[in-house]
């Protein structure tokens, strides 16, 4: 499973969000065809952007739990302190990508940073 987890500023455009992804997947060798899922956290769970970019691409915007998002925090490799504010995470898109491509995931690279948008791409542990 490989997830893009997606962090933002409030009222980011659908194209912005889209255009993160990209830029974030061509860093690895990816296409958007490689996704099966999206993820954020919970504060952005009302972010109309993200949740159309979900449905632009044909994939589940998944808002990773609380617990899981913390657990998954100790693995991130950015430190922002925007996220660290709101969220109490090192960076929301690593966190958020790792929670729900699950126990053993890991992530390809730091995430990356286009405006207002951070996308993290994180592979599950069984796609070795």
């Amino acid at each position: 499973m490989i997830v893009a987890g997606i962090g933002c500023r409030k009222d980011v455009r659908t194209e912005e969000v889209l255009a993160a992804i990209d830029a974030a997947l061509a860093e690895q060798g990816l296409g958007r065809k490689a996704l099966d899922a999206l993820a954020t956290a919970p504060l952005k769970r009302e972010e109309a952007a993200i949740r159309m970019a979900g449905a632009f691409l044909c994939l589940d915007v998944v808002i990773a739990g609380e617990n899981a998002l913390h657990a998954a925090d100790s693995r991130t490799l950015s430190r922002s302190a925007p996220s660290l504010a709101a969220a109490d995470v090192l960076s929301v898109s690593e966190a958020a990508a790792l929670a729900v491509a699950g126990e053993g995931s890991v992530l390809l690279g730091p995430r990356l940073v286009l405006g207002p948008v951070t996308c993290a791409i994180a592979r599950s542990g069984d796609e070795g």
